[in-house]
């Protein structure tokens, strides 16, 4: 019997065409704090550590299209964020530079844009 290696996931990455200014939005929306920052890479880490967002620029970047349509760039990923007052939250994530996508698939959910366009969804 082989015995499977030890992974750990510690964090996920995200294209952006200005990854500085995408990690200044999750910061403000998440209250997260900085462990890396350099020009087109930034690293958020959670408060009390674990799982880290990072942030790349990618010169090519092209923002996925929700929802998508045959052609279109289809969304490859997206955030889950809980919260305890959807509303709260969607006024919230707003005011740090979100759009409300036009397409809202459930009522317990709200499917939100960053600004680079990534969507990303809020829930009870």
């Amino acid at each position: 019997m082989t015995t499977r290696p030890r992974l750990t996931v510690t964090g996920t990455n995200i294209d952006a065409p200005d990854a500085n200014a995408l990690a200044d939005f999750y910061r403000r929306l998440l209250g997260w704090e900085t462990g890396t920052e350099e020009p087109g890479w930034v690293v958020l880490r959670a408060p009390g550590g674990g799982h880290t967002l990072n942030f790349q620029t990618e010169e090519r970047y092209a923002p996925p299209v929700w929802p998508a349509g045959a052609g279109d760039p289809q969304m490859m990923m997206h955030l889950e964020i809980k919260v305890d007052d959807l509303e709260a939250s969607v006024a919230h994530a707003v005011a740090q530079g979100a759009t409300l996508a036009g397409f809202q698939p459930q009522e317990d959910v709200r499917v939100c844009l960053d600004p680079a366009g990534h969507p990303f969804c809020l829930y009870l």
